[in-house]
Order: structure tokens, then sequence, then C-alpha cells
């Protein structure tokens, strides 16, 4: 790697953070300010006054504040959330210096923006925006570089990946009836993987295991929006999980670039009646392993549809299962059974499912650790290609600790 690549990379971290954000914020936005732009033109019109008069601190208030307000209208909690931990208004303090012979054409480029969202295009607004920070961070690079500035970038990158840790359900979880153990692991600092576990109304529970395309931080930044669309659909009363995916589906599609899509599986668990009903958007299919004297069957809960995002109409449909004491449900993403070895073989999905036949009487902890240890004797020493994820969650005797 090149000095001068080393010298920029956590500006270009950073900066890929604020861009993906803009982008995923301007397409949803555009459905609420579709003829309701009057303000941000507002905020451009005060930043080409503040240019003219060298007013720093004025310019700063109001570029904060359009590329703030465009968020705001995602109506995306977890976006902003993010956007402001990424502190814009000091990052923009710092490197306006630096970019001050083109600031001219900046403040310009935010018209198409609001053009576009004027007319509801959300795709373009999205795209104009993400080109538009995007071409702040090739001035940047451009520029002397400043040690400060990355040690800052730096810093907020740190912050991302505790928040990112935030966004995943504590360990201690107590849901009637099962014994959980989950074990995750992002390629970068931040990744795309997704799981959780909700309370639902009625004392049901909902089970969920995801998967972005991609790694990094654009999919973090699909992972979070998806957690949110989720929870949000879910928490209300809804009439089926196929109209519950459906709709999660939607929002994702709204919200995403067309490049990245996910897929997820989400179980709804009933732990009165132990009946276990899910919808497979595309993800690897989970296993359920049952003991029945010498033999260990395994139900396999396969895709009934589309992963989320990826077409514009995807159908889904509902699958039941009635599960039993001793039951093993093992949930995971393709960062487990496609980690390769020095040979680029791969684990693989048969190598899985060979183990957990073994694994009868174990917990779900023993059962992770075990398998675990399987994949990184396997890869030895390799690097991580892709995230990883592993759920496993078994049905116990109520009367069993």
């Amino acid at each position: 790697m090149g000095s001068d690549l080393m010298r920029y990379w956590c500006v270009s971290e950073v900066y890929d953070v604020r861009a993906a954000l803009e982008e995923v914020g301007g397409r949803a936005a555009a459905r609420v300010l579709k003829g309701n732009t009057a303000a941000l033109q507002r905020e451009l019109d005060a930043m080409r006054a503040a240019l003219r008069r060298l007013d720093l601190d004025s310019f700063v208030e109001h570029d904060v504040a359009f590329h703030r307000n465009i968020l705001q209208a995602s109506q995306n909690e977890v976006l902003l959330r993010v956007w402001d931990s990424l502190a814009v208004d000091l990052r923009t303090r710092a490197v306006l210096g630096k970019i001050s012979r083109v600031c001219a054409d900046l403040v310009e480029s935010h018209q198409p923006i609001v053009d576009a969202l004027e007319k509801g295009r959300g795709r373009e607004a999205g795209h104009l925006l993400r080109n538009h920070v995007e071409t702040i961070l090739e001035f940047l690079k451009k520029s002397e570089s400043d040690s400060e500035f990355c040690r800052a970038m730096r810093d907020d990158l740190e912050d991302a990946k505790e928040m990112h840790k935030a966004f995943l359900p504590r360990e201690n979880l107590s849901i009637p009836g099962l014994a959980c153990k989950t074990f995750y692991r992002p390629a970068k600092c931040i990744g795309g993987d997704y799981y959780d576990f909700l309370l639902l109304q009625a004392d049901r529970w909902g089970i969920a295991i995801g998967d972005v395309c991609g790694k990094g931080i654009c999919a973090a930044l699909l992972m979070a929006s998806l957690q949110a669309s989720l929870r949000g659909q879910a928490m209300h009363a809804y009439p089926d999980l196929c109209t519950l995916i459906g709709d999660v589906h939607q929002l994702v599609l709204a919200a995403s670039p067309r490049h990245l899509y996910a897929s997820l599986f989400f179980a709804e668990y009933d732990p009165v009646t132990r009946v276990l009903r899910y919808v497979n958007a595309g993800h690897n299919a989970p296993m359920v392993l049952r003991w029945n004297g010498g033999e260990c069957k395994v139900f396999r809960l396969e895709p009934s549809g589309t992963p989320l995002g990826l077409l514009d109409i995807s159908h889904f449909s509902c699958q039941a299962l009635q599960l039993e004491t001793d039951d093993v449900l093992v949930m995971y993403t393709d960062g487990i059974t496609e980690a390769e070895n020095p040979e680029s073989e791969l684990w693989g999905q048969e190598r899985l499912e060979t183990l957990l036949r073994g694994y009868r009487d174990c917990t779900p902890a023993q059962i992770v650790g075990r398998v675990m240890e399987e994949v990184f004797a396997f890869a030895k020493g390799c690097s991580q290609g892709d995230d990883m994820t592993l759920v496993v969650v078994g049905v116990k005797d109520e009367g069993r600790i």
C-alpha cells in the first residue's frame, strides 16, 4: 500500500460512512420532501450569502443544517444517530481551509439535490448526495495531509464500532423454554450481519438473522436500517408474517441503493405451543436438529422468498414447525460455511451439518464453541473473508435449568 493511500485511509473511511448515510437518507427523504423543499432552499441560499461574506461560522451552520434536515426527513433514527456521531459540523470546519478554492462549486452542487427532492426523485437525490460527499473527499486527498484530522477520524471509526455493537441484543436474554448462544465477528471493524431476539405481542418471541450483501461500512448502515425497519414493524400488531416481511422489504427497498440487498430469516416462536412460524427471505437455510434413539433428523428451513431489497416486487410464504424438547435450532451466515483454508477450499455446509449431528446433549454454548473451533482450525490463520454469525437455540424442558 502506497504512503499516500495509507495517509488518507482514515479520511476515506469516515467519508465513506457519510456518503453511504446520505445516499440512503436522501432516497428515503424524497417521499417527505416532494414539493416541500423550501427549508432546504433557504439553507442553500444562506450558504451562498455566507460564502460571499467569507463568514465561516454561518457557512458551516447552514451547510450542516441542509444535510441534517434531509436525514431527519428520512425518518430513520438509526441513520440520523450515526450521522450525528460523525460530528459533521466540526469536520466541515476542519476541511474548509483545505478546499476553499472549490467551495463555490461545492455550494452549487447542493442545488440539483434540492431539485431532485422537490420532484420526489429519491434515487437521483441519493446519488447526488453521495457524489457531493465523495467530491469533498477527492479534494481532501489532493490537499496536504493533517495528522490531527486523521486521528480524529480514526476516533470516530472506533465510536462507530462501539455503536455497531449496541445494535446487537444483549447476551443474558431470558426466553421461556429456550437456551440461546451466539457468535458474531465482522470481517472489518463493522459489518453487515444481523441477528436479533424481539419480545412480541401476546408473549411471543421474534428470532431473526440476516446478511447484507457486501461487508464493511455500507453493509453496516443497511444492517442498521434493516434492524430499525424490522423492529418498528414487528413491535406492532400485524396480520401475518408474510405481510410483516413484505412491509419490511418495501422499507429496505426504499432506503437502500439498488446494488445493496439483505437476506433475512425471521421466526415467531410461541413458548406455550412451541410452534415456530417463519419466513426465509433468501437466507441460508437454518437447521432444526432432532435426535431420536441413535439417529439425528435434520429439518432445513429453506428459503421461501427472495432477499429484501433485491426486486421491486417480491412474495413471501410462511411455514411452521412444531418444536420438541431437546430440539436445537442452528442459524448462521455464509461467513461460517465459506471460511477458506490456505488452499482456497471452503469449509462448507456439509462439514457444518456433520459436526452438528454429533452434538447430542450439548448446550448451545458448547455447540457454538466447538463449531467455531473447527472453523478456525480449518482456516489455519487465513484472513476472514466475510462477517461470521452463528446463533444456536436449544428447546429445553421448562422444569430443567
